[in-house]
């Protein structure tokens, strides 16, 4: 029996929206601490947020090219937070802080993938999400990049996060021909940016599960 494909459910800005995603059986809720994302949210505003989720709902923090004492003073406080790192920072910049972490990699509408010696190069990330935003931007389009590359890569599946333009409608055939450990969605499920539909929140899982079924018969999951 296959493993299920993990959900992040992203860009969280209200205690409903991160409850509501709890429930529909996301795996990780994710916060963005990058003041210029229509999407910000004050670090302290999310912990609130997340003290309110059930067990086993992991917290992520997106930081853009961020100030140091920022990130020390946000996990030092908060040491269940898993550190997404969305900029251009150096592997030396990521592993400062001696927390495990996630690395986004934009790589643009057309797929081209960062070659082996950039993945190579972050060896304290649990995990790479590659997105379609241009290399160094924020994420959060809704636009989707070619797939196939990624899927011709072979890459081990308990690193991948898969993210960039995906919805309920387009989120199975992602699953199926990727194969990711996760996927992360974001204005994919809103009806504005920050706030989440809380019936698409529930279709898109719905979408994961049955692609999960497909490939390998996982059992679906509340």
């Amino acid at each position: 029996m296959a493993a299920r494909t993990r959900v992040k459910i992203c860009g969280i800005t209200r205690r409903d929206d991160a409850l509501a995603a709890a429930r529909a059986g996301a795996d990780a809720i994710g916060f963005v601490f990058v003041a210029r994302s229509a999407r910000a949210i004050e670090p302290e505003a999310a912990h609130r947020i997340a003290a309110e989720l059930p067990p086993f709902v992991t917290p992520v923090g997106l930081f853009m090219d961020p100030d140091e004492a920022l990130v020390r003073r946000t996990i030092e406080a908060w040491p269940e937070l898993v550190p997404q790192f969305h900029g251009k920072e150096s592997a030396a910049d990521c592993e400062r802080f001696g927390r495990r972490y996630l690395k986004a990699l934009g790589v643009g509408s057309t797929g081209t993938l960062p070659g082996n010696e950039v993945l190579d190069a972050f060896a304290g990330a649990c995990g790479f999400l590659f997105d379609s935003h241009a290399p160094g931007e924020l994420g959060g389009t809704g636009k989707t990049f070619d797939w196939s590359a990624l899927a011709a890569r072979g890459s081990d599946a308990r690193t991948l996060v898969l993210a960039g333009g995906l919805h309920p409608g387009n989120v199975e055939a992602a699953v199926r021909q990727v194969r990711p450990w996760a996927v992360d969605v974001s204005s994919g499920v809103e009806s504005a940016k920050g706030i989440k539909d809380h019936a698409a929140l529930h279709a898109f899982m719905a979408a994961v599960r049955s692609a999960d079924q497909a490939i390998g018969g996982a059992v679906p999951e509340n």
